[in-house]
């Protein structure tokens, strides 16, 4: 099972099991990190899922879609590496995956 490493923004870090299918954003989600909103449930009509991908697994996650583009354009503290965690799918290959949350998006 894939380890997901969740940074918030106040430094809280939250290192959980990930079931290989489910999103970034149902990882966040079920393990109860509060900086995922999370308002659409997944629909990529929000950005209330955005996180800045680690340098070292941008690569591995990819670039967005076309459709999570436009609302990142929409989105605060976008960076090279945001992505909204509702679009990235789990697999083997990202093991060890840490994301950081905006300090926005903090409850």
């Amino acid at each position: 099972m894939p380890k997901i490493t969740f940074v918030e923004h106040d430094g809280t870090v939250h290192t959980v099991d990930a079931e290989i299918g489910a999103t970034v954003m149902e990882t966040a989600l079920r393990n109860d990190v509060s900086s995922i909103v999370a308002e659409c449930g997944g629909g990529c009509t929000c950005a209330t899922c955005l996180v800045h991908v680690d340098d070292a697994w941008s690569g591995i996650v990819g670039p967005p879609h076309a459709d999570e583009e436009q609302m990142l354009d929409a989105a605060f503290e976008v960076k090279p590496t945001s992505r909204l965690c509702c679009q990235i799918k789990v697999t083997e290959e990202l093991d060890g995956l840490v994301v950081h949350t905006p300090a926005y998006q903090g409850r």
